[in-house]
């Protein structure tokens, strides 16, 4: 590259806990696997629908018109369709870091298949993605890596898996199968345009719901998030460690309506939740996170804060009444 870019430092925000991280991050992640798994779409047997706000890294520093803090808002929907043993789901989320900006939207259906206690549900999902690049401010004004007012937008495809039972849950998935290569033009004069790929993303997730009384649900629960650069063909896809992050917490929830609850997150942070239901059989669920960056914080900022605003459907019942059977009609 024949300039250096000033917006280098507002760029590496976007690495997250993993350096080729392409995707936001979520500390509440133990209460939204739509945003990690098609398999997840209508697997509770009810309605939900998830609204969260993210703002990482807060105060991470600005030059010009760019904030280096990645800001998120996503919103996901999950319906189950009883008549077919399966559901649907969507996914939508904008986020911003410095002049990079993303729009995503992933349509999901999921079939279910009872299995044991609970249920299997195999998921797959349509992907769209718009990438914006803005003007970054480069030493170099021709310099033909750096990208100026350029936009592209792709469609790919994700695919996943997830058990839930009343006790256990448990999901592996994995988006952007196509790999697909955006392209952004940028202030140079000579060259072929900046390239952009889209890397495969793994999650796997699972928790344990444990009756610790009559009252409070203890859950401990973990996310193990991967980036995989290269072909599946590649020996080296899986073996780079630092394409790898994990984060474990635990929550505890009482009666359904308040839960309180930590996370650790790998080489990056510490987390506190709280949340609160209310309205009828407490459907409607705040929920707020707070993470302290207690790990290298010279390339991030002190703190990153995460609000969710949760409603759950209720379960579908019947649809006509049952008949009434009595003596004096039985014959």
């Amino acid at each position: 590259m024949k300039g250096t870019l000033l917006a280098t430092l507002w760029l590496t925000a976007m690495a997250g806990s993993a350096l080729a991280q392409q995707q936001p991050q979520f500390t509440h992640y133990g209460l939204n696997g739509m945003s990690l798994n098609p398999a997840y779409a209508g697997i509770k047997g009810q309605g939900e629908a998830n609204l969260i706000g993210r703002y990482q890294y807060y105060n991470y520093g600005t030059y010009g018109d760019a904030n280096g803090s990645p800001r998120t808002g996503m919103l996901t929907l999950s319906l189950p369709i009883l008549a077919v043993s399966g559901g649907v789901g969507l996914s939508v989320y904008y986020d911003q870091a410095g002049m990079a900006k993303m729009t995503n939207a992933a349509l999901s259906y999921s079939q279910h298949i009872k299995l044991g206690s609970g249920k299997l549900g195999i998921g797959i999902q349509g992907i769209y993605t718009y990438l914006g690049k803005g003007t970054y401010i480069a030493i170099d004004e021709n310099d033909i890596n750096v990208p100026q007012d350029a936009s592209d937008n792709k469609f790919d495809l994700g695919a996943g898996v997830w058990y839930e039972s009343p006790k256990f849950y448990a999901g592996v998935s994995l988006n952007n199968l196509m790999r697909s290569e955006y392209s952004f033009k940028s202030g140079g004069t000579e060259g072929t345009p900046s390239q952009y790929l889209a890397e495969n993303h793994a999650y796997f997730t699972a928790g344990y719901n444990i009756d610790a009384t009559s009252s409070v649900v203890v859950t401990p629960m973990a996310l193990v998030k991967a980036v995989l650069p290269g072909n599946y063909s590649s020996i080296s896809k899986f073996d780079n460690l630092k394409n790898y992050s994990f984060e474990g917490g635990v929550r505890a929830t009482i009666d359904d309506k308040y839960w309180i609850g930590a996370n650790y997150r790998h080489e990056e942070s510490v987390s506190g939740l709280l949340g609160l239901g209310f309205s009828k059989d407490n459907n409607i669920r705040v929920g707020y996170a707070f993470d302290f960056i207690a790990f290298n914080q010279d390339a991030r900022a002190f703190s990153s804060h995460e609000i969710m605003l949760s409603y759950r459907l209720p379960k579908p019942g019947l649809v006509t009444r049952p008949a009434i059977r009595t003596p004096r009609y039985s014959f």
